[in-house]
């Protein structure tokens, strides 16, 4: 059973559970809070409650995301301390604005924003250079960005170099379930790798020439060759805003550049 798939109920249980997650010993824990190693045993096997700051004290030192440390509190009988709003929330109008900002000013290059679990949030017009000839079934509401690379009808037969683009989104999703213990992208995980792609993937392949991984992509207009960056909130305290994450994929070279200014409308 993976990290990811372990079922933790109480907050000893939970804190645990982090603590080895993060390949921390309680004395490493210990040194990190100030927390004696005995009150840490103790909180773990249940013989003593934490305080509402200790939860958080723990939380911040083991780095536990957000949406996790509200089930640490939880565990620990108090309410949750970070907001988990919709991202229509009237609160959130100037992250919405935010995303919108950059996703419209990335034209004509294609950005899509995304949650905590790859599922597509928004997107510019440029997406649909990327998603050309992929299933409809993939791209229903709510459209997983993993789904719709790397399942047979998404965008993986258009790939011309999908064992090195498969591999290095397999290994960062990989990372990201372990460090967020999220069932759910632990589900996803599962999923893309039963996919007849992914499985027919080589185990092991050289270390790609290019200063980043070009991700080779076949289109009528002619090869498109992208690299991404990825942008993050800084200072998020609130689950969804803290989860939400905006792709942004540049032209590799000047002909994918040129291709993109005469497929994408101004």
């Amino acid at each position: 059973m993976s990290s990811a798939e372990r079922v933790v109920e109480s907050f000893g249980d939970r804190l645990r559970d982090w603590r080895e997650r993060r390949r921390c010993t309680q004395l490493d824990l210990s040194l990190a809070t100030g927390v004696s190693t005995r009150h840490l045993s103790f909180l773990e096997t249940g013989r003593s409650r934490p305080s509402r700051d200790m939860v958080l004290t723990l939380a911040d030192a083991l780095d536990v995301p957000l949406r996790e440390r509200n089930r640490l509190l939880t565990a620990a009988g108090f309410a949750p301390s970070y907001g988990h709003r919709p991202l229509q929330a009237p609160e959130l109008s100037a992250v919405r604005q935010a995303v919108d900002t950059v996703l419209r000013g990335h034209l004509p290059n294609p950005a899509l924003a995304v949650d905590g679990r790859w599922n597509l949030v928004d997107m510019n017009a440029a997406v649909a250079v990327l998603v050309d000839g992929v299933a409809a079934h993939l791209l229903e509401p709510p459209a997983n960005v993993y789904r719709a690379t790397l399942h047979p009808d998404g965008i993986a037969p258009r790939i011309r170099n999908l064992d090195e683009v498969a591999h290095h989104l397999l290994g960062r999703l990989r990372r990201e379930v372990e460090l967020s213990g999220d069932k759910a992208l632990a589900d996803l995980l599962a999923e893309v790798e039963r996919y007849p792609t992914v499985r027919a993937l080589p185990r092991h392949l050289d270390v790609p020439a290019e200063v980043v991984l070009p991700v080779r992509l076949r289109h009528p207009a002619g090869e498109l060759a992208f690299f991404t960056t990825m942008t993050t909130f800084g200072t998020p305290v609130d689950v969804t805003v803290a989860e939400l994450a905006i792709e942004t994929f540049f032209p590799f070279d000047a002909t994918t550049a040129a291709r993109l200014r005469e497929l994408v409308p101004a």
